[in-house]
C-alpha cells in the first residue's frame, strides 16, 4: 500500500523508546569503559573506608504500667504502686553521669591507632601500652602522638624519648606509659588520639540509641555502631552496669539511712541499760534483797507493759518528728530521707517513699536543666501535694498517739500508787527493776528491727534484666558494598549519558528525525541512508543496494506531486553545499529513465556546477551558452552515458552574472522545450542559503525537493524551510533525508531480500550474505 507522504509528516508521534536506546547502545564501548571505572573507583573508596559495624544489647525494664494482666488488675487500681516509666529509663540509661563513669572506666578519650597502606586503624586494646593523661595541656588535643619503643623501658614520643611508668612532664601535659609485657623494640608505633572528655561523652551520649522494641513492651533495645565491635560491647555491658548500679542506690538510700538511725539508737540503749543493770545489783546488793512477792510481780508485769507501750508510742513520735522536719524542707534542699522506725501506717510509708522517689527524680533532673522547665515544676507541685498529704497524715497520727500517751501515763501514775502500798524496799527495787525491763525490751526491739533492715538492704536487686549481654554484627553495616558499587555504577552510567546528552544540546546539526520534526512541518518525501560507493550512479537495472531501493521509494512517491499527466519538474535545492541534492538528482533521475520515463538533468547550479563532474562529461557548452543564445537546445542536450531515456543539460561554461541568467525569458523557454520532450525535468539548483538562484527558479518547477544532511545540515536552516514552507514559496515543498548513518541516533536501520542484505556503517558500503549475517532492522519506508 502507498501512502501519502505529506499525511505520514502531520500524524503526532510519541518519543520512539527504542531509538533513544539505540542512540546510547551504539556507544556501549564508552559506557562499559565508564562503568568498570566507576566500580574500580567504588573499590578503592571502600578500601579507605573504615567498616563500622552495630553493637546492641537488651535489657527488661520492671514497668507495671505496660500491660495489664489478670494478676496485677487490682495493683493498677492502687493510686500508690511504685512502678518506673520506661521513657525516664531510656532518658537515664543515655545520661551524661553514667556515660561519665563509663568513660572512666574505660579510658574513652584515649584512642590507639596503627597506621595502614588504607589509612588508621584503631587498635583498642592489642595496644602495647596504655596512656594515663594526668594533667593534659591544649596542644594534647590539637594534635596526635605517635609513640614508639627505644627499649623495654624507654618510649619514643614525638622527637623525644621518656622512661615509663613514671610521671612525665611533656609539652603535651603530664602523663604516664604503662607498657604492657609484649611491648618491645619490634613494636609498630602507634598513633594515640587524645580528645577533651567532654565532647567524647557527649558524642557517645548521642550515638547511643535506646529504643523500645515495641509501645507496649518494657523491653529497651541498646545500639551503638562503632569500628571496633570488642569496644562497642564493653561500653553497651559497661552502660548497663552502671546504670544497675545507681538504681541500687537509689533504692537503698531509705533503708541505710534507718539502719544508721538503729544503730545510733542502739548505742544510746545500750549505755542506758548498762547503767540500770547496775543500779539493780548495787541496791539489791545494798538491801539484801533476793526476790519479791507475787503481788509485786503482777503490779511490775502491768507496769512493764504499760512503760513498753509508751516506749513504742515515744518511739513513733520521735520518727514523726523526723517525718515532720523532713517534709518541711525546701524543694532542692540536701538531705536524707527520713527514718520510718516504728511507723506501721502504710499510707503515710507509701507517702513517704512516693516523695522520697519525687526528689530523686528532680534531682537527676536538675542536672540536665533549668529551673524553669514544665518537668522540674510539675515534679515540685508533686512534692508539695505529697508533703502535704503527709503533714496531714502525721497531724492525725500524732493526735492519736498523744492521746495514747497520755492514757498511758495515767495508768502508770495508777500503778505507782497501788505500787506504794509495797514495803519501802520492795518498792525501791521494783522501781529500778522496772527501768530495767524497759531498757531491755527497748534494746531487743531495736535489734529486731536492725536485723529487719539489713535483711532488706541485702536482698535489694535492680528493677531491669539483662536478656541479651552485648553482640556485635558479624559484618560491617557501614559501607554497604552493594550500595556503594550501586551508585558508583551508576555514576559510571551517568558520564557518558550526561556527555552525550551534552553533546546533543551544544549540537546544532540535524541528528534525528524528532529535529526536523520540531522545527517544521514541511513533510519528508523520502530518507537516503549513508553508504560508500565508488561511483555517483548507484541506481541501475541491477542495483540492489540500500540506496538504490529508497531512491526507488522516493520515485513511486513522486505521484503525490503530480496534479496533472503533463510533465514534472522537480527542483532540487538544499541549504548549503555539500548537502548531496546532486547525486540524489542524479540518481532519482535514473531511477525514472529505468521505468521507461524519458527524463532530463538540468545543471542549473551555474556557479558550483558538479553533475557533469561526476558523471565525467564534457563541459564545454550548456546552459549557460543556451541562455546567452549562443546555441540552441539539441545542441546542448546529451545522453546520459549507460543510461536509455536519461539526458543531461551541463551547465557549461561558469558566466560572471547567472542570476541575471536565470530571470532572462530564455529560461521559460527552455522549460516549454523541456516539457514537450520529456515526462520529468529535474532541475540541480544552487543553495537557497547561499544565494537566489534557487528562488528565482521556484516558479518554473511543479515541485521542490530540499535536501538535508544527516549531522550536516544546521537546525536554524530548518526553521527558514518551515517559513518557505507556511508561505508557499515553492511548489510542493519536501524534504529528503540525507546520508542517516546506521550507527547514529537516528534510529533506522534497513533490510532488503533478493537474498542478501545490505549495510553500512563506519567501515564504508558492504555487502553481505543474508545465511551469514542477520539483515538490519527493517521499517516501513514511505511509499513502499
Amino acid at each position: 500500500m502507498i501512502t501519502n507522504p505529506y499525511v505520514y509528516q502531520q500524524e503526532e508521534k510519541e518519543p520512539d523508546l527504542q531509538l533513544i536506546l539505540f542512540r546510547y547502545l551504539k556507544n556501549w564501548k564508552w559506557f562499559l569503559l565508564s562503568l568498570i571505572v566507576a566500580l574500580a573507583l567504588g573499590y578503592t573508596y571502600l578500601l579507605y573506608q573504615v567498616p563500622i559495624y552495630k553493637v546492641q544489647s537488651s535489657i527488661l525494664i520492671k514497668d507495671e504500667k505496660k500491660g495489664i494482666s489478670a494478676d496485677n488488675i487490682m495493683k493498677e487500681m492502687d493510686l500508690f504502686t511504685d512502678s518506673k516509666v520506661v521513657e525516664n529509663e531510656m532518658e537515664i540509661l543515655k545520661s551524661y553521669t553514667i556515660m561519665e563513669k563509663v568513660n572512666d572506666a574505660l579510658s574513652l578519650d584515649v584512642t590507639y591507632f596503627h597506621d595502614t597502606p588504607v589509612g588508621e586503624r584503631e587498635i583498642y586494646k592489642d595496644s602495647p601500652f596504655r596512656l594515663v593523661i594526668e594533667q593534659p595541656n591544649a596542644l594534647i588535643y590539637e594534635e596526635p602522638l605517635t609513640v614508639s619503643f627505644t627499649s623495654a623501658k624507654t618510649v619514643k614520643i614525638g622527637e623525644k624519648i621518656y622512661p615509663v611508668n613514671q610521671s612525665l612532664n611533656t609539652e603535651f601535659g603530664r602523663i604516664r606509659v604503662f607498657p604492657k609485657a609484649t611491648a618491645g623494640l619490634d613494636t609498630i608505633p602507634v598513633i594515640v588520639h587524645v580528645a577533651p572528655k567532654q565532647e567524647v561523652i557527649q558524642s557517645y551520649v548521642e550515638d547511643l540509641k535506646v529504643e523500645p522494641t515495641s509501645k507496649q513492651s518494657t523491653v529497651l533495645v541498646l545500639s551503638l555502631e562503632t569500628a571496633v565491635p570488642e569496644k562497642g560491647r564493653n561500653i553497651l555491658d559497661k552502660i548497663i552496669e552502671e546504670y544497675n548500679d545507681a538504681a541500687l542506690k537509689d533504692k537503698n538510700l531509705v533503708a541505710s539511712n534507718t539502719l544508721d538511725f538503729i544503730e545510733e539508737r542502739l548505742q544510746l540503749i545500750s549505755g542506758e541499760l548498762a547503767t540500770v543493770e547496775k543500779d539493780v545489783e548495787v541496791y539489791k546488793s545494798a538491801q539484801g534483797i533476793t526476790d519479791i512477792s507475787t503481788e509485786s510481780q503482777i503490779f511490775l508485769q502491768s507496769v512493764q507493759q504499760n512503760d513498753a507501750q509508751l516506749s513504742q508510742v515515744n518511739i513513733q513520735l520521735g520518727a514523726l518528728a523526723d517525718v515532720e522536719r523532713y517534709i518541711q524542707r525546701k524543694n532542692g534542699e540536701s538531705g536524707s530521707a527520713p527514718s520510718t522506725l516504728g511507723l506501721s501506717d502504710p499510707t503515710l510509708l507509701k507517702l513517704i517513699t512516693n516523695v522520697s522517689e519525687l526528689e530523686l527524680q528532680r534531682e537527676h533532673l536538675i542536672k540536665t536543666t533549668s529551673e524553669n522547665n514544665p518537668l522540674l515544676r510539675s515534679l515540685d507541685d508533686q512534692i508539695r501535694s505529697t508533703k502535704a498529704n503527709i503533714n496531714e497524715n502525721i497531724q492525725t497520727m500524732k493526735n492519736i498517739l498523744q492521746g495514747t500517751r497520755q492514757r498511758l501515763l495515767a495508768h502508770n501514775q495508777k500503778f505507782e500508787s497501788m505500787i506504794r502500798s509495797v514495803p519501802r524496799k520492795e518498792r525501791a527495787l521494783l522501781d529500778i527493776t522496772r527501768q530495767q525491763a524497759i531498757k531491755n525490751n527497748l534494746y531487743t526491739y531495736l535489734l529486731a528491727k536492725r536485723e529487719e533492715t539489713a535483711l532488706s538492704y541485702a536482698s535489694t536487686i535492680a528493677d531491669s534484666r539483662t536478656i541479651d549481654r552485648a553482640r556485635s554484627t558479624s559484618k560491617p553495616i557501614k559501607p554497604k558494598k552493594a550500595l556503594v558499587f550501586l551508585l558508583f555504577g551508576a555514576f559510571g552510567l551517568m558520564i557518558p549519558i550526561g556527555v552525550l546528552a551534552g553533546r546533543d544540546m551544544l549540537n546544532n546539526r540535524i541528528s534525528k528525525r524528532t529535529d526536523i520534526e520540531e522545527l517544521t512541518k514541511t513533510p519528508i518525501i523520502g530518507e537516503i541512508a549513508y553508504a560508500k560507493h565508488k561511483f555517483p550512479m548507484v541506481v541501475t537495472s541491477n542495483s540492489r543496494s540500500i540506496v538504490a531501493e529508497q531512491v526507488r521509494a522516493m520515485r513511486t512517491n513522486l505521484q503525490f506531486l503530480r496534479s496533472n499527466n503533463e510533465s514534472l519538474a522537480i527542483l532540487f535545492t538544499s541549504s548549503m553545499s555539500g548537502e548531496g541534492k546532486s547525486f540524489i538528482s542524479l540518481n532519482l533521475g535514473a531511477s525514472l529513465a529505468l521505468i521507461d520515463r524519458p527524463t532530463v538533468i538540468l545543471e542549473m547550479d551555474l556557479r558550483r556546477p558538479k553533475l557533469h563532474s561526476m558523471l565525467n562529461m564534457p563541459n564545454t557548452v550548456g546552459l549557460s551558452n543556451y541562455l546567452v543564445g549562443q546555441v540552441s537546445l539539441d545542441e546542448i542536450i546529451q545522453p546520459v552515458p549507460g543510461m536509455d531515456n536519461y539526458f543531461i543539460l551541463t551547465s557549461g561554461p561558469i558566466p560572471p552574472n547567472p542570476a541575471e541568467l536565470l530571470v532572462s525569458d530564455k529560461v521559460e523557454e527552455l522549460f516549454q522545450q523541456l516539457r514537450e520532450r520529456f515526462q520529468y525535468i529535474i532541475v540541480d539548483s544552487p543553495p537557497i542559503g547561499l544565494v537566489t538562484d534557487a528562488q528565482i527558479l521556484a516558479d518554473k518547477a511543479d515541485a521542490t525537493m530540499y535536501v538535508v544532511r544527516h549531522e550536516v545540515t544546521p537546525k536554524q536552516h530548518l526553521k527558514m524551510v518551515d517559513v518557505m514552507y507556511k508561505e508557499q514559496r515553492f511548489r510542493k515543498l519536501s524534504l529528503v533525508l540525507n546520508s542517516i548513518q546506521e550507527n547514529s541516533a537516528y534510529g533506522y536501520g534497513y533490510g532488503y531480500g533478493y537474498g542478501y542484505g545490505y549495510g553500512y556503517g563506519a567501515g564504508g558500503y558492504y555487502e553481505q550474505d543474508t545465511d551469514k549475517k542477520k539483515p538490519f532492522l527493517k521499517r516501513l519506508l514511505p511509499g513502499s
